[in-house]
């Protein structure tokens, strides 16, 4: 049984963060890495990765870290849909594969799921199904009174959902050849062929069986996921102080913390977990960090700023802020008084405008979204939502409303009167 990560499509839904999913980290590893390391406790060690001409020398350099494991890759020529990843990798594969989509947050019980439910059938093809109270914008599996699946509906819109089960990117497929046989007569059918494909299996016979889970699964569709994302990896570490770490005998350290290699906490700070604090930060005086934070590695959060519930990416700088609620990528700074607001005064949940569609985010708390490489000024305020585009400037005392592009930089429009100012006389005389 091989496992087929599919790891060369494109995060378009995710702006402003520009970083590939799969290489964001957490706990210090990227997220490819703790799928696949899932896989191997799930007893999977035959692996292939499907990458682009982007990133395929940075999965590549991932592959010797797990000498237990025979991993191949593969190169997808366009990200062009799941069809094209598995056309891309079908010379590496064999007959029995489990397409797995590592952006798909999931428990290891997924894996032991599947393969018992193919030990204990003789199904084409076993994907796994979530059942949902709400919208989600992806696919949608309709089944029969005996789990069979009938149809797999692609994106519906808000209110067309033909079944309130989702389709979960974990498919077992036990005989990969009848798969490609598919994918080649969809060849020309562009990002939805892969769902098509397993449609003309449906409708000339074969059995696909649906997997019901009921588990954590946290899909990485927008970049506001990546707050559950986290959540779930700081939930599931245990916290830990590494051996190398300084910490002040007057900071305070409560609950389930891991603090990495190198790391300073100097007085008056406390962290209060869950929460992840990455190889060589500093975490200063007066700093407060709590409620499922994860800080990456090399950061300064400097005197008297709290981080509440977010996100923050490697080598970022802070001092004397407030973020709440908020993903912050790889080297931003915030200069003294930024502050995110992260709750809406009406109380009704914060939205996105998306390709110009309105996205309802489903979080009544959402701070800022800041791109990797930006600057924001002393003393801004950054509205609930705001996305701030990679390598954008945010000038001193601004409030921002709305997005800021890529490459950008916003300031305040304002020029200071100076006048000549009288002084009576004598009045500076010494007494």
């Amino acid at each position: 049984m091989q496992v087929v990560f599919l790891c060369g499509g494109a995060g378009k839904r995710m702006f402003p963060i520009a970083e590939d999913k799969l290489l964001l980290k957490f706990l210090g590893r990227t997220l490819l890495e703790h799928r696949i390391e899932q896989a191997l406790a799930a007893g999977l060690n035959d692996i292939v990765i499907v990458g682009n001409r982007q990133n395929i020398d940075r999965l590549g350099a991932i592959v010797p870290a797990f000498p237990q494991a025979h991993i191949d890759l593969a190169i997808q020529g366009e990200a062009s849909g799941m069809a094209d990843a598995l056309r891309s990798a079908q010379n590496l594969v064999g007959d029995e594969i489990i397409v797995v989509s590592p952006s798909d947050i999931f428990e290891e019980s997924a894996y032991h799921q599947i393969l018992a439910e193919r030990k204990g059938d003789s199904a084409a093809s076993y994907l796994l199904g979530a059942k949902v109270n709400s919208y989600f914008p992806g696919g949608y599996l309709v089944v029969n009174e005996k789990n069979e699946i009938r149809h797999i509906v692609e994106k519906p819109a808000p209110g067309a959902e033909p079944s309130n089960v989702v389709n979960i990117v974990v498919h077992l497929h036990s005989d990969s050849k009848a798969l490609f046989r598919y994918l080649v007569k969809m060849k020309d059918r562009g990002f939805d062929a892969y769902g098509q494909a397993l449609e003309g299996m449906i409708s000339e016979g074969h059995r696909l069986k649906l997997v019901e889970y009921d588990a954590f699964w946290g899909p990485i569709k927008y970049p506001w996921h990546l707050l559950a994302t986290m959540e779930f990896f700081l939930k599931h570490s245990p916290g830990s102080i590494a051996s190398s770490a300084i910490i002040s005998d007057k900071a305070t350290i409560e609950g389930s913390v891991t603090i990495d290699e190198n790391v300073r906490v100097l007085e008056h700070a406390v962290i209060r977990g869950p929460c992840y604090i990455g190889k060589n930060s500093v975490i200063g005086n007066n700093v407060l960090i709590r409620d499922s934070s994860h800080i990456g590695a090399d950061c300064v959060v400097g005197f008297s700023t709290e981080i509440k519930h977010s996100y923050v990416g490697d080598g970022c700088w802070f001092h004397r802020n407030y973020v709440g609620d908020s993903i912050i990528a790889d080297r931003c700074s915030l200069g003294a008084g930024t502050v995110t607001a992260n709750l809406r005064f009406d109380g009704v949940e914060v939205d996105i405008k998306d390709d110009g569609q309105i996205v309802d985010t489903g979080l009544d708390k959402l701070g800022a979204i800041i791109g990797a490489d930006s600057k924001i000024g002393i003393n801004v305020s950054i509205m609930p939502g705001v996305r701030i585009g990679p390598n954008s400037v945010v000038g001193p005392h601004v409030m921002l409303r709305h997005d800021l592009e890529p490459n950008r930089m916003v300031l305040l429009e304002s020029a200071n009167r100076i006048i000549e100012r009288e002084i009576s006389p004598g009045r500076n005389e010494r007494r």
